[in-house]
């Protein structure tokens, strides 16, 4: 595997706070460290679909790593994902982030909500009262912890991965 030697790892276990699918006891855990704002994560997406498609011993988590200074809406895009989280639809608020990338202010995280037929209200009071913030925070620091400097950042069981973001490279080393 293309790895960082100078990448301590991945420094914070995954575990039930985690947003993932799959199984925590899976032989093969990929974990990513995203921004909704970033293009490369949404470019990302469906090589990881597919690979989830055809490795069912896997188990994705998706870990936030807003980069406020270079994505202005990246923050409050990862607390609406959290939010449609807590009422059971954090992965499709996930994938409709990431499609929609280009529209992440507060009107269009509303609609999203709509969309995916939240409760609107509890919607709006997670995210203008940052309550999953911390946990938001958590994700970062422990990205921080583990050397990521850029998003997207992989981790294939605890080693940061730094080969191509394509399907064949990725494939090579996740079989």
């Amino acid at each position: 595997m293309v790895q960082n030697p100078n990448s301590p790892g991945l420094t914070l276990p995954v575990s039930k706070r985690d947003r993932l699918q799959g199984s925590l006891t899976a032989p093969i855990i990929l974990v990513q460290y995203g921004n909704y704002q970033c293009p490369r994560c949404a470019q990302i997406q469906p090589v990881i679909q597919t690979i989830q498609s055809q490795v069912s011993s896997l188990c994705f988590v998706f870990r936030h790593f807003p980069r406020s200074h270079i994505h202005p809406h990246a923050q409050r895009a990862a607390e609406a994902a959290e939010a449609a989280g807590s009422q059971g639809k954090f992965w499709e608020m996930h994938h409709l982030l990431l499609k929609k990338q280009h529209a992440l202010g507060n009107g269009n995280l509303l609609e999203y909500a709509l969309e995916l037929e939240l409760d609107a209200n509890q919607f709006l009071r997670e995210v203008s009262g940052h309550i999953h913030a911390p946990k938001i925070r958590e994700d970062y620091q422990s990205g921080i912890k583990s050397g990521v400097t850029q998003t997207p950042t992989l981790f294939i069981n605890g080693i940061e991965y730094k080969g191509g973001l394509n399907l064949d490279e990725l494939m090579a080393v996740i079989r």
